[in-house]
């Protein structure tokens, strides 16, 4: 099937950027995926019908902070634990053994320090440099997962019921601070979370109905 000119180029664009990188595509599309699925959530809160305005006031700022911690700490964990393991590759702390044995074969100075770089200062041969991106590649995406597991189930929730705590509580300040006159009690929108305490009027009022209701049940 021929695939017109826009996807080829798509393709190789992508190839082009993410071929030698595993790891920033699966950081890219993390974000991706967190951005679009908050989209969805703050848009559902919007258009339901079924959850009061007042609600809606508090859960889509809290979704968007969700989103924006999720993304933030996602990508930031992801892209250090990457960092750090692709940099201890690229200096040689960390080899597979073929390139380990490469390099010591081939006297080579200065493996490990900070300034060293395996592919610029090693001298490998095609087949040993095959061998050392293959095994680049593949620390980049299990640093990339684990930097993502560390962000999702460590480092995000603690972050996020910390903030949505902190809403609450300013929303539970406005709230007392809207209904805190004796006038305010009538407002019909007031419901509070505790039981009122009951006045003498509302001991007169219960005795005269108690009274009425036994007239009304005596019989002659």
């Amino acid at each position: 099937m021929h695939k017109p000119k826009i996807f080829k180029d798509v393709i190789n664009h992508i190839a082009k950027v993410y071929g030698n990188h595993p790891g920033k595509m699966l950081v890219h599309t993390g974000v991706i995926g967190w951005a679009l699925s908050s989209l969805a959530q703050v848009c559902a809160i919007i258009i339901n019908d079924k959850i009061p305005k007042e609600q809606k006031m508090f859960l889509v700022p809290q979704e968007i902070a969700d989103a924006g911690v999720n993304i933030i700490s996602f990508y930031l964990i992801t892209q250090t634990v990457k960092g750090v393991a692709l940099k201890m590759v690229n200096m040689g702390k960390l080899l597979p053994k073929s390139v380990r044995n490469f390099l010591a074969e081939n006297n080579v100075k200065n493996v490990g320090s900070k300034t060293f770089d395996v592919l610029k200062d090693g001298n490998l041969t095609d087949d040993v440099a095959t061998k050392f991106n293959d095994f680049r590649n593949g620390v980049d995406v299990v640093a990339t997962t684990i930097g993502s597991i560390i962000s999702c189930n460590l480092v995000t929730p603690v972050v996020r019921n910390g903030i949505a705590a902190n809403r609450q509580k300013e929303l539970m300040a406005r709230q007392q601070k809207r209904f805190n006159t004796p006038a305010d009690i009538k407002n019909p929108e007031y419901k509070p979370s505790y039981m009122m305490r009951p006045s003498i009027v509302d001991f007169k009022a219960t005795a005269y109905n108690n009274m009425l209701n036994s007239k009304g049940s005596m019989t002659i």
